[in-house]
Parts: C-alpha cells; sequence; structure tokens
C-alpha cells in the first residue's frame, strides 16, 4: 500500500527547473528570466513545464502579450526562492570547511561597538584574510540575533552576556565605562569617582533598544540611583549623546573604546574614571552554537584578541561562554 501512495505523489523538482521558474517569476518574461540566469529561452521554457508537469500544478499563464503566476504560482515561488537560497547557503557553508577564510562572512554589529572597533577588524581581515568577503550590518542586538537564528548573519559583534539558547560566546575583551561630562564639571579629571556619584546626577542616554542604555541603567541602579532620579533620553546615537553633554544637558557613560572618538573633537568635554571596580562591560563574538564554520570563527576570534590588545581593553583569554 505504501508503495502505491509513494508512486502517486509528485517527482522531486530538480535545481534547475526551480531555478527557471524562480527568474520567470522575478521577470515575468521569458527572454528577460532565460538572460538572468544564462539559459536558452527554450530550454528555460522547458524546465518551466517540466516542473508544472512533476508538480501537477499549473504554476504560469501565458498569453500572447506577457506572463503571469497563478494562484499557486505565487506561493510555490516564495518556496521556491527560500529552497534556492537554502543551497546557496549550504554551497557557501561547503566552500567554507573546504577553504577557511573564504566566501562571504556576514557580521553583524551593534551600533555602540561598530565605528570603535570596526577599524582595527577591517585591518585585521585585509592583512591576514584577504580572501575573506566581510559584509557588515550595523543594527541592534534584538535584530542582529534574529538574523542570526535565521541564518541572514553567520557571526555577531556585540555586548555580552546575552543569555540566548543555541548561541555561543566567545569572549573578545572587557572595558570600563567612563563619565564624560562639561568641562567645568566638578568631576572632570578625577580617577577615583565613587559609584555612588551616578545616584543624583543629570544622566543622558541612548533611546529604547539599544544595550548600551539597558547597561547603563544596570550601573546606576547597583550604585543605589533610585527609579525617580531624572533619566533624559534623547539620542540615538553616542554622538549626539556627547554633544547633548557639551551643550550642558547633562552627563554620561561612555565605553572607554569610544571616548576618544566622541571627545577629541571637542573642547567643552572633560572625562572621569571611576574607582576600581569600574562599571564595565563585556564584547564578545556570537555564533550559533554548533555552526559548521565554529572553528573558524574560533581562530577568528583569537586574531581579534590579538589585535585589540593595542585597545584600551582588558584582552579576554581563549575560551566560550
Amino acid at each position: 500500500m505504501a508503495q502505491a501512495n509513494q508512486g502517486n505523489r509528485p517527482k522531486q523538482p530538480s535545481l534547475s527547473q526551480l531555478r527557471a521558474f524562480a527568474a520567470v517569476a522575478e521577470h515575468l518574461h521569458f527572454r528577460d528570466a532565460a538572460a538572468a540566469i544564462g539559459m536558452s529561452q527554450p530550454a528555460l521554457s522547458g524546465a518551466v513545464s517540466a516542473l508544472e508537469e512533476s508538480l501537477g500544478v499549473q504554476l504560469i499563464e501565458r498569453t500572447t502579450r506577457k506572463v503571469l503566476l497563478s494562484p499557486a504560482g505565487e506561493r510555490l515561488a516564495v518556496r521556491a526562492r527560500a529552497v534556492l537560497e537554502a543551497v546557496g547557503e549550504l554551497m557557501e557553508e561547503a566552500e567554507a570547511v573546504r577553504a577557511p577564510f573564504t566566501g562571504v562572512l556576514r557580521l553583524g554589529v551593534i551600533p555602540t561597538v561598530a565605528p570603535y572597533l570596526l577599524p582595527t577588524v577591517l585591518r585585521l581581515v585585509h592583512e591576514r584574510y584577504p580572501d575573506l568577503d566581510l559584509q557588515v550590518h550595523e543594527e541592534q542586538t534584538s535584530s542582529l540575533l534574529e538574523g542570526l537564528a535565521a541564518g541572514r548573519l553567520d557571526l555577531l559583534l556585540l555586548a555580552v552576556p546575552l543569555g540566548v539558547p543555541g548561541v555561543t560566546e566567545l569572549p573578545l575583551f572587557e572595558e570600563d565605562f567612563v563619565l564624560v561630562m562639561e568641562r567645568s564639571h566638578w568631576l572632570g579629571g578625577r580617577a577615583d569617582i565613587p559609584r555612588e556619584a551616578l545616584r543624583e546626577l543629570p544622566l543622558l542616554l541612548l533611546d529604547e533598544g539599544h544595550c548600551l542604555r539597558d547597561q547603563a541603567l544596570d550601573i546606576c541602579r547597583e550604585a543605589g540611583r533610585t527609579e525617580g532620579a531624572p533619566v533624559t533620553t534623547t539620542a540615538a546615537g553616542l554622538s549626539t549623546l556627547v554633544q547633548l553633554v557639551a551643550g550642558g544637558l547633562g552627563v554620561t557613560l561612555l565605553p572607554r573604546t569610544a571616548v576618544t572618538v566622541e571627545t577629541a573633537r571637542n573642547e567643552a568635554l572633560t572625562t572621569g574614571y571611576f574607582a576600581d571596580p569600574a562599571p564595565a562591560r563585556r564584547v564578545a563574538l556570537g555564533m550559533r552554537t554548533g555552526a559548521a564554520r565554529h572553528e573558524e570563527f574560533e581562530e577568528f576570534a583569537a586574531a581579534l584578541r590579538g589585535a585589540m590588545t593595542t585597545l584600551p581593553v582588558r584582552v579576554a583569554t581563549a575560551g566560550r561562554t
């Protein structure tokens, strides 16, 4: 009985048929679709017809003037594109296994890390991995994690811990937070600021969704800052935040790697450092647990740790978290 049912099932479509159908679905024109995928027009038309026969479904409505997708074609075009994308990713993974540090590496980076660490990352890739096609995507943490889970991104550079199942963290470094304020501020230039000073200061933070905002609020709570103490949220990026500080609207916290970039060009600003143990954040690479390229990513993390020894950070020892 099982054999009889199996004989009634549609035939398995080939990748060539799916590629031809996806091209027609995109261009709605046989000649343009054939040119796009380097196939002759008769071969493309035959592949689409063979796919329709295999599936037992009409995918395309052919008229003398134009090509239209049938309702079934609209639905199955989405599936066909997904299959082709998955096969492309499979080939990328296989190529990476055969030849590490070649092909595409889609790196996601949070906005409070990207401007300050990417020069080091890009220099490392250029000098040590010239055959690696690094593609950088700057997004907030939640979007990066969604992209990693969906396979849109391969590796993340962000603040940790994440506490997300299915994500393995490769630690890079820890860096202190620095208090940024107007030059005339009474805490300016000090190297022994107690955390308790944060209890009543007019603090400026990033908008909702930035992990740096959450980290700063955690530091404030640890310092004993009450929920009712004023916290003004008016900036989407650190550069704007620092300019608001220079304008006298309050003080803010910057990660140590951002201080020189964000404050050096404004003489109205000064900094202060916290007494030990200073509030700090940890930065790591995040990869899918069990990723096919895990050995490559671990080697990349080790190389990054070596490249970051000149930064004002405490480089982590090798290992996963």
